[in-house]
């Protein structure tokens, strides 16, 4: 008996310990506006070219995590707490049932299941409070077995856009920042053609519905559409990927490498000029996209509008208005005439152009950047 007073008494001591660090942590949120302002008198004494908004807007920002932190902090302490409480309880429950001994099965068997109730306790509500600072960080199980098949090595500056043509013979599109739009063999990597008749950066390609023609958005305030002619070079036979040790995967990466300085669209045919360019944008055209049937195509630009224009006759039939900052992005639905932008003023638009007496339009709402 004399045994078992003393441990209580040690975990009541060890309880008003954990209890008064707890009460510790609160009294030092409470004084958080008097850290807050001795942090910013600290500041401010010092030399900084940050604006005194910016240095307030960031003060009050580190203030922030630092009580999201604190909160976290105090909720692990009573999380920790009422484990503590559960452990005793179920040594508890072991030594009083009926005066004997419980089995090491029936033990097991009970602390599995209070364990169990307190783990999904324990997770709602870690999940609730970490939900605040960070998302969920995700583990997958499964690998993806990845490998290189093919690299496209010609461009001398960033690529913006990847486009595969509608009809064949199908080849891969680029557009880069080099000003130019690259036309590939998916199969050998090849250049097929070059397009060089921007003279600013080629933001975007897209591939007429049904014909050899290109759609270019540039950074020149234009966008051109373009015809192209290919033939398809014979791929060479490789060997089956899945059956090669890893020294012949060494060797079969080497083969491919480029000679020379690896520029390969050096020896592509080169387009010159535009079958047409649509000119009606006073800042940069981000993005361009056919409207279905190839007839009429679609433009967004960093003057805050997009333009649909005829293509026989280049004429802009509509200025789509409304959006109340730059275009990023537009796209067009594949079998109805239906035109999506997006915007850096967090929305996007749909615009519908199905019945042509009347335009409507769709405006989304709720990204907050």
């Amino acid at each position: 008996m004399p045994i078992e007073s003393g441990s209580c008494a040690s975990a009541r001591q060890a309880k008003q310990k954990r209890k008064s660090h707890s009460l510790s942590i609160r009294r030092t949120n409470s004084s958080e506006q008097e850290r807050a302002g001795l942090q910013r008198d600290m500041l401010e004494g010092q030399d900084s070219k940050l604006p005194s908004s910016v240095r307030n807007t960031l003060l009050e920002l580190f203030g922030q995590i630092e009580r999201e932190f604190e909160n976290l902090y105090i909720e692990n302490l009573e999380l920790r707490r009422e484990i503590d409480t559960l452990n005793e309880r179920l040594a508890a429950e072991g030594q009083t049932i009926d005066g004997a001994e419980l089995s090491k099965g029936q033990l097991k068997t009970k602390a599995s299941h209070s364990t169990s109730q307190l783990s999904q306790k324990l997770k709602t509500t870690y999940k609730a409070s970490t939900s605040k600072i960070v998302s969920s960080f995700k583990t997958t199980t499964s690998r993806a077995i990845c490998q290189l098949v093919k690299e496209y090595i010609g461009h001398r500056d960033g690529i913006w856009d990847v486009s595969v043509a509608k009809t064949q013979p199908v080849v891969l599109g680029t557009a880069s920042a080099d000003h130019t739009a690259l036309l590939w063999s998916i199969e050998t990597g090849k250049c097929l053609v070059k397009y060089v008749g921007h003279v600013g950066s080629v933001n975007s390609i897209k591939f007429h519905p049904a014909e050899q023609v290109a759609l270019t958005a540039s950074g020149d305030q234009t966008a051109h559409i373009w015809r192209y002619i290919v033939q398809l070079p014979t791929p060479q036979p490789t060997a089956d990927c899945n059956q090669m040790s890893g020294e012949d995967e060494v060797e079969f990466s080497d083969k491919d490498e480029p000679d020379g300085d690896g520029d390969g669209s050096s020896d592509c045919p080169t387009v010159r000029a535009p079958l047409t360019s649509l000119k009606s944008h006073q800042g940069v055209v981000i993005a361009a996209d056919w409207l279905v049937g190839g007839k009429q195509a679609v433009t967004a630009s960093w003057d805050r509008t997009a333009n649909l224009y005829d293509v026989e006759t280049s004429e802009l039939v509509h200025s789509l208005t409304g959006h109340d900052q730059e275009l990023t992005h537009c796209c067009t639905h594949p079998t109805q005439r239906l035109v999506v932008t997006s915007s850096r003023d967090t929305t996007f638009r749909l615009w519908d152009f199905r019945d042509p007496s009347i335009h409507s339009v769709n405006v989304f709402q709720g990204h907050t950047e």
